[in-house]
């Protein structure tokens, strides 16, 4: 057992084998007992049904025990065996979910499609359940609630406010409406999520005239090449996937392939057996009804009540008071994306023009072609580099560990220790290269949430599309993938760092839009010369980026910021227009709807067959994620921004500065308003400019 490394185990389902199963059962299904690390290699489709069928026994029993205890009923008795009353089905879930995401196949999603909906009909109706409320109220109105620590009359207070919201007054006949209302969401936000994934792989575009791959560096077309024989065919293969996706959009000089590839892209799951139409309309409603039938005007007041924007109103103030100070820096680069199209003979400039025409116009005007950065930006040198640089801020350790099981042999396992203690922090994996069998995008997921003060450690995975290795290339990326994996690293230490003892409160257990602070702030040390040396090394020769290029790309980091901005607003008010002005009843034409929208932040005209909606899974892949909380992007760039100018103030490697971000927000959760969590690490509230200077948005004095 190497260092660091704590093998636990315990079985999901104590008492189970009185009960009836048999304790073989038990052993030989591995999602049945919780192991750190998780046995990935032995988990198949058939272990889903009957694990999760046994949990869900088992944790209906134990909901029926704590709703009809004799015992006089405390803060301990009820909260905090709630807060820990469920982690055996949720363990398992976030396994099942996890491989759907990453390793699926015909039988496991059979098998995930038959337990979500009984799954999804048990969670709801936890706060449904008569007698635990009860027992909630009696507690919450005892004189020992009032004489609660801080942390704990949080809890209680946020346990009563989120039963409330989720319908513990409604009357027996609400409950079954939402009960009925949740299964069919849930059913509907995974049915949508496989159509995008299924619609993205049923596309590829092959193309066997060379001459056509003209502009398209050497790297691509050697990757292309290598999809093509994957597939058993001849010339070069591209699809919808990112790594193929973009370099063909931002440098191919054929136009008529990127028109090909982008309008694929944008009508994705609109036509056909993977048609998401219709599952918008029918999430829209689910998520309205579900919305008014538990007292509120829309569902963007339902989920954001408890989030730092409290209501859609001020998110979409928020949201629109940004478009207004960045429209004009907009409409100016619209102009010069323009003019730059017809220099290069363009009359007209279309969707598929845009990034390309970015591109030709960013070498021109700072003679930089970010491709030339890439040779500097090898993936296994840059996740090293990562590491080495907020293990030092951060006084922790990431230690590789060979051999754990893993779904894909190119997945990493790694374990974190605090320096200062030895306490093993978490476990997680890396999952970087895409697959068919794999969803699209980067993300971070937590498969468990511990507590390493009591030896549990958490556990979480990063994942993404990047380029694979191609020949005897390792993987090389560009500079916003670089940003990217920043970013879910972020993520993930807000996962692995967390200290709080309440799980519900603990890690990334926050308001949606404060979890994407520690995530964001990261990317600005891709921006910091003394970071990029650490990793960013030539991968032939090991040479740093030279003075020249860096201080090219220095020059071009805010290049159409304007443009980029628009593009997320565009996005978030489209997101809160569809959750709090959209009639989804009407059966009106939701693509028309947000293609007004986004037309108003798009620098080309949008074609009437665009539908980037119908994949646009942030929204629509589960029963809330980001519905109505896209615009959490932004609201925590602005809080990144701020907060990152004590780091450039102080050393962006200094353990003091790093630490006191840690304590301040990484370890405590959700124990704290997270207003007040930033205040404690500021010293004050976050300057709304910051995001703005930081972009050069702000008008010139």
């Amino acid at each position: 057992m190497q260092a660091g490394r704590q093998d636990v185990r315990r079985s999901c389902v104590p008492g189970l084998v009185a009960n009836g199963m048999p304790e073989q059962t038990i052993v030989e299904n591995p999602l049945l007992t919780e192991r750190f690390p998780i046995p990935f290699d032995k988990i198949k489709a058939e272990h889903v049904v009957p694990a999760i069928e046994l949990l869900l026994e088992q944790m209906k029993q134990r909901l029926a025990d704590l709703g009809k205890s004799a015992a006089p009923r405390t803060y301990e008795n009820v909260l905090i065996t709630l807060d820990r009353m469920t982690e055996p089905l949720d363990f398992a879930m976030n396994v099942v979910r996890h491989l759907e995401n990453v390793a699926t196949y015909p039988e496991f999603r059979t098998a995930y499609n038959q337990i979500i909906g009984p799954v999804s009909q048990f969670y709801t109706s936890i706060p449904l359940d008569p007698q635990l409320w009860a027992a909630i109220k009696q507690v919450s109105e005892s004189k020992r609630a009032q004489e609660l620590a801080p942390v704990d009359k949080r809890f209680l207070e946020k346990t009563v406010s989120n039963f409330r919201r989720a319908g513990a007054d409604l009357s027996e006949e609400g409950k079954r409406q939402l009960e009925a209302l949740d299964i069919e969401l849930t059913k509907a936000t995974t049915k949508f999520a496989e159509h995008v994934l299924d619609a993205t792989n049923a596309f590829e575009l092959i193309v066997t005239d060379e001459r056509k791959l003209a502009g398209l560096p050497e790297t691509f077309r050697a990757a292309a090449r290598e999809s093509a024989k994957a597939k058993g065919k001849e010339g070069w293969r591209f699809t919808l996937h990112a790594p193929s996706y973009t370099p063909a959009m931002t440098y191919l000089d054929d136009r008529a392939i990127r028109q090909q590839l982008w309008q694929a892209s944008n009508s994705r799951a609109t036509a056909g057996e993977f048609d998401n139409t219709a599952l918008i309309l029918e999430i829209l409603r689910l998520r309205n009804e579900k919305a008014r039938l538990l007292g509120y005007r829309d569902f963007a007041d339902l989920v954001l009540e408890n989030r730092m924007a409290h209501t859609g109103a001020q998110a979409q103030q928020f949201v629109e008071d940004l478009e207004q100070k960045t429209r004009p820096f907009f409409e100016r680069e619209i102009q010069e994306l323009i003019q730059a199209g017809r220099e290069l003979g363009y009359d007209e400039m279309h969707p598929w023009d845009v990034t390309y025409i970015s591109e030709k116009l960013r070498k021109a005007r700072y003679d930089f072609d970010e491709e030339d950065l890439r040779p500097y930006f090898e993936l296994d040198r840059v996740v090293a580099g990562m590491f080495d640089i907020f293990s030092r801020i951060f006084s922790v350790k990431v230690i590789e560990e060979p051999g754990v099981p893993v779904w894909d042999k190119a997945v990493k396992y790694y374990h974190v220790i605090d320096e200062e203690s030895a306490i093993l922090l978490g476990g997680f994996y890396t999952d970087w290269f895409p697959r068919e069998n794999k969803r699209g995008g980067a993300w971070m997921d937590g498969l468990f949430t511990g507590n390493p003060d009591e030896a549990e450690p958490h556990l979480g995975v990063i994942a993404g599309n990047l380029m694979p290795p191609v020949g005897d290339t390792p993987s090389l990326l560009n500079h916003r993938e670089v940003e990217t994996i920043f970013h879910e690293f972020g993520h993930l230490m807000h996962q692995l760092l967390g200290r709080v003892r309440i799980r519900s409160l603990a890690s990334m257990n926050v308001p949606w839009d404060f979890i994407e602070l520690p995530s964001q702030i990261m990317e600005n040390w891709c921006m910091e010369r003394d970071a990029l040396n650490l990793f960013a090394r030539h991968y032939r020769t090991g040479e740093p980026i030279p003075d020249d290029l860096f201080t090219k790309m220095k020059r071009a980091r805010n290049f159409l910021s304007g443009t980029a901005q628009m593009r997320q607003l565009g996005f978030a008010l489209v997101d809160l227009k569809l959750h709090r002005e959209f009639d989804a009843t009407s059966r009106g034409d939701v693509m028309a709807f947000a293609r007004d929208i986004l037309a108003r932040f798009a620098p080309a005209p949008l074609p009437p067959h665009y539908g980037m909606i119908a994949s646009f899974t942030h929204l629509f892949s589960s029963p809330v994620a980001y519905g109505a909380g896209y615009y959490s992007y932004k609201w925590a760039e602005v809080l990144d921004a701020d907060a990152f100018t004590r780091f450039r103030r102080e050393g962006i490697f200094n353990t003091e500065t790093g630490l006191a971000y840690r304590r301040h927000i990484l370890e405590r959760g959700d124990s704290d308003d997270p207003a007040q969590l930033y205040r404690d690490f500021m010293g004050r509230d976050p300057d709304p400019d910051a995001l703005l200077e930081r972009l050069g948005l702000l008008p010139a004095a």
